[in-house]
Formats: structure tokens, C-alpha cells, sequence
């Protein structure tokens, strides 16, 4: 950062997702969630550098140039659903072009007629409506946008998928479908997908696992099926979030997130927590997939 000042935007970031598995990833906006998918695939600003591993196979993705980056992973293992589709998409070519182009360079259909119709199936996979094909993406909504990146991200049937926000933008029934489509991309045993979102529900409708982020960490690793229902999340913030939906207490957390520029010392949740003492002074250790001095005790354990 200008003068020589330092960010550390994600850290501590320890977490797998297998093949055949959905990782949702979860927390409010600005706590590094999305630095962590653009960390992945090379797509980080000059000025940022991470450390540590990213392994896909014996492949370290923070380590690849990029060469490998571009011709190997992104698209071919990694497939990607941007936060901002209408900003990834060629603005002077259709919607069918840009579809047509990536299932030629992705996948072995050859022949006009065979790639125009492997193409009109990606779109049907995300939803994208079959008389909108032919328009540029400056004439579509956001939804539409966020459809057409959805389908152009299945193309490929990365080993990995990265779905960022994937349903911003649109309706009940559509976030639903788009859920649905995503799970599919994985169920068959061979592919996985890491899916970064706000919507909770659309969380538990897909995920295996749940990854809560809170100013640039993890902070909690935990079942789906546990983590949404019994015994729920175990640590403050987490259930602070569940917290917060309409059909649950419709309580919002207090306060605002810190900036990542000016971490406290100790717990970065602390000033917003009601289960705060003096050792949350100390940065908590991540022990069992929980990064809190004083997490909720199911009770049954405590029992």
C-alpha cells in the first residue's frame, strides 16, 4: 500500500475441499473472501503476494507462472463464476459467441453444429434463456449476466469450480435452480466446488461443509447439517449470522467489522461480542476448526 504499509487481507486460511464436495464460504463483505478465490487463480493485483501452499493434485497454485496459470488451470481445472459477471464478458460479442468459443477451447465437440448445440446445453444448464443467445451483454440484466458467467464457468467440467456470489442478482426461484445445477456439477464424485456467498440458504441447500471468515480469517470450519441445525455453529459470530436471517431471530450482529488495515491485537471479533473477556486480548488459536477463547459447548458435551 502506499508508503510502504502492509495488508494482510486473508490469513490463517487452512481448509480442503474433496472431490464430490461443496465448501461454503461465508461472512460479510470486506473480510477477504473473494482475495481468497483471486489468490487461487492468479488473479491477485501487482502489489499483492501470498504465501503458504494451494495444492491442487501435486500442482502449488501460489507457486504456477503465468503461463501454466493460463493454459492449464483457469478454465481447464479451475473453473470460475466472477462476483461481477457483466465485467468478465466480451462486451462486443454475443452471449453465443462467448459460449461457443469456450466450449471449443475447453471441451473436444468439434464441428459447428455440434459446438452451436453443446453451447445452447450450457445455457440451458444455467438457466439463460435461449432467445437472449444472440444479444451483448451491455442489453442483459444483472441476472441474465449472472446466468450467462454461470453457464460459461459449467463448460469446461473444471475439477474445481469457484462460485463467487453465484446468485446475486437473482430471484427465489432461480437461486434455487442455480443451487440445484451446482450440487449436480459435483455429485458425481469427481468434481468439487468451493462457493463463496451471502446467501445462506442458498448455503445450506448445497454445501457438505461451512468455512465462516471474519476479517480476513477462518474462523470456524464445521458440518453443514450441524452448523444449520443442531447443534448449530459454536462460534459467536457464526451463530451471530444465523442470527440475523429473517425466518430465525432477524437480530443483527452489533457494530461493524474492523478494516484490515487496523486489526486489533488479540481477537478481531471482540469488540462486537457479548461473550468477550480479558484472554480474547490474545489471537485465539485455530484448534478443531474453531478460532475462539470461549466457543458455545453443545449439550450434549457439556452434559
Amino acid at each position: 500500500m502506499p508508503g510502504g504499509r502492509r495488508i494482510a487481507a486473508v490469513s490463517d486460511a487452512h481448509f480442503d475441499v474433496a472431490a464430490g464436495e461443496c465448501l461454503a464460504l461465508i461472512g460479510e463483505s470486506g473480510c477477504g473472501k473473494s482475495v481468497l478465490a483471486s489468490a487461487l487463480l492468479g488473479l491477485l493485483p501487482a502489489n499483492a503476494q501470498a504465501a503458504g501452499e494451494a495444492r491442487l493434485g501435486e500442482l502449488n497454485l501460489l507457486a504456477a507462472d503465468e503461463r501454466t496459470l493460463a493454459r492449464t488451470i483457469r478454465g481447464r481445472m479451475i473453473g470460475l463464476i466472477p462476483q461481477s459477471p457483466a465485467a468478465h464478458l466480451t462486451p462486443v460479442r454475443t452471449i453465443r459467441s462467448q459460449l461457443e468459443e469456450t466450449v471449443a477451447a475447453l471441451t473436444d465437440v468439434r464441428g459447428r453444429t455440434a459446438v452451436r448445440a453443446a453451447a445452447e446445453m450450457a445455457a440451458e444448464r444455467a438457466a439463460f434463456p435461449a432467445d437472449h443467445l444472440d444479444v451483448h451483454p451491455h442489453e442483459l440484466s444483472g441476472g441474465l449476466a449472472q446466468r450467462a458467467a454461470t453457464a460459461l464457468a459449467l463448460v469446461g467440467d473444471a475439477p474445481l469450480l469457484l462460485a463467487d456470489e453465484p446468485t446475486t442478482g437473482l430471484d427465489r426461484d432461480l437461486v434455487d435452480h442455480t443451487a440445484d445445477e451446482l450440487r449436480r456439477h459435483v455429485d458425481d464424485g469427481h468434481r468439487a466446488l468451493l462457493v463463496i456467498t451471502h446467501d445462506l440458504a442458498a448455503a445450506e441447500r448445497i454445501a457438505d461443509r461451512v468455512a465462516v471468515m471474519y476479517a480476513g480469517r477462518i474462523i470456524e470450519l464445521a458440518d453443514a447439517k450441524a452448523f444449520f441445525g443442531t447443534p448449530g455453529p459454536r462460534h459467536p459470530y457464526s451463530r451471530g449470522l444465523l442470527r440475523a436471517l429473517p425466518d430465525r431471530a432477524f437480530t443483527p450482529i452489533p457494530g461493524m467489522p474492523p478494516e484490515l488495515g487496523d486489526l486489533p491485537d488479540g481477537c478481531a471479533f471482540a469488540p462486537r461480542c457479548e461473550r468477550t473477556t480479558g484472554t480474547c486480548a490474545v489471537r485465539p488459536p485455530t484448534t478443531t476448526g474453531i478460532a475462539c477463547h470461549h466457543p458455545h459447548v453443545p449439550e450434549d458435551l457439556r452434559a
